[in-house]
């Protein structure tokens, strides 16, 4: 949950540093843009989905995996 709501913060201000700041039409001032307006302009799926979808994926591999196959963990150990 904590993991999540970290990335979820991070892709907000990447997108921000993409798009950068908004000139308002009424004021000419520069302003920041809220989620709402950096998910509006950004209309792929959140990294968080992704990230779940991956997950369960990869949970999908393991659980049709025959039992005599062993399972190795990322740094290659057994």
């Amino acid at each position: 949950m904590r993991e999540e709501h970290g990335l979820g913060v991070f892709e907000n201000r990447v997108l921000r540093r993409i798009f950068g700041p908004k000139r308002d039409e009424v004021t000419g001032w520069q302003k920041l843009l809220h989620n709402e307006e950096v998910n509006d302009m950004y209309c792929s799926p959140n990294i968080v989905g992704v990230d779940q979808i991956g997950r369960k994926r990869c949970a999908g591999h393991v659980a049709r995996m025959r039992e005599e196959r062993h399972i190795q963990g990322f740094g290659g150990e057994t």
